[in-house]
């Protein structure tokens, strides 16, 4: 199932709007309505753009690919540098920086709707089907330059992932501010080690 941006400014808008709205008050409460009245406009000016609130919530997971995909971008200085470039990304997929680029209790509700909805579901495979395919590129470069020796990068990009998917799942439990760090590093370590750098990583 292929992704439909969200070109226009005001869907732009009113998707920011209704995820301040689910943010606050959880998905299942989050309405049209509601969304509306925060921006100030018609409700009639939504449906124009989302037919119905299954609508919105496909908009949402548009906007969550958006954010995830700001953690691939990198300091202009380190673009050319395939090991930089790289290093950059699993430091900030294993930072407070991935986990606060959405809400938990968003993004997981969006998530569960998953086995209930078609649409959702197809939606949510091209989202991780695209953070993967981003990180298998850049593994594919590293190879490129011997950086790395990577014999299938697109299954190391779906272990490191599924290592993410699982640590922040689990993480989203931990109160504490330092266990939190510890486990942390320790599933960034593994994801490098998985990467199988040709010189070590400092």
């Amino acid at each position: 199932m292929g992704r439909k941006s969200l070109k226009e400014p005001r869907q732009k808008e009113i998707i920011r709007a209704f995820y301040k709205v689910a943010k606050k008050e959880g998905l299942e409460n989050a309405s049209i309505a509601k969304t509306a009245e925060l921006i100030g406009i018609n409700p009639s000016l939504i449906v124009h753009y989302f037919k119905s609130k299954d609508h919105l919530v496909y908009g949402l997971i548009e906007y969550i690919l958006d954010k995830y995909l700001l953690i691939y971008k990198v300091a202009p200085e380190d673009a050319p540098n395939p090991k930089t470039n790289l290093l950059s990304v699993i430091d900030n997929i294993f930072s407070s920086k991935w986990n606060t680029l959405f809400d938990d209790s968003v993004s997981y509700s969006c998530y569960s709707l998953a086995f209930r909805d078609k649409i959702i579901k197809g939606k949510y495979k091209v989202l991780l089907d695209a953070l993967r395919e981003r990180l298998q590129q850049l593994i594919v470069d590293c190879n490129a330059m011997g950086i790395l020796s990577v014999k299938d990068p697109a299954h190391t990009a779906d272990l490191i992932f599924v290592l993410v998917d699982g640590a922040y799942y689990y993480l989203s439990l931990v109160t504490d501010k330092e266990e939190y760090q510890d486990k942390l590093m320790q599933y960034k370590r593994q994801a490098i080690a998985l990467l199988n750098f040709s010189s070590p990583v400092s």
